[in-house]
């Protein structure tokens, strides 16, 4: 007797599931938004920076291709914020230096031959091979 005379209830309008993703403010456009932009009318000035944490309602999201071709009205200035949590391209520097780290670690016979055998060799240590090490199970 709980039932409906119509049945389980449907909704007249499809539902959309609310995507988490923010999406550009600009007409039409459906891409997801990776900038934010606001306006300071008392400078005259557009600000572009980095997606806010949430949606401001006097700020507008906007995807890569429109926050790339953004401009502002006539004698206002654009400034554009670096996105600081992006990740910095590395260097030739860094690339070198982990070059050689790879190369260091690739040789540690090497090392311990150029110091005099200094080092006692592991008790849980089979064999070596590189950098590569064999250890002997804790049981045996």
């Amino acid at each position: 007797m709980g039932e409906s005379r119509r049945g389980p209830l449907k909704s007249a309008v499809p539902s959309n599931v609310v995507s988490p993703v923010r999406r550009c403010s600009r007409t039409a456009c459906g891409r997801p938004a990776v900038a934010t932009l606001t306006y300071v009318y008392a400078d005259s000035t557009a600000v572009l920076g980095p997606l806010a944490t949430y949606a401001e309602p006097h700020c507008y999201d906007l995807c890569a291709e429109h926050s790339e071709r953004l401009t502002a009205p006539r004698g206002w200035e654009v400034v554009r914020l670096l996105d600081s949590s992006a990740p910095a391209r590395p260097s030739g520097d860094d690339l070198e230096a982990l070059a050689n780290a790879v190369r260091e670690a690739a040789r540690p016979q090497e090392r311990v031959a150029e110091a005099g055998g200094g080092r006692a060799a592991d008790p849980m240590e089979v064999a070596r091979r590189g950098h590569l090490r064999v250890l002997r199970s804790p049981d045996n």
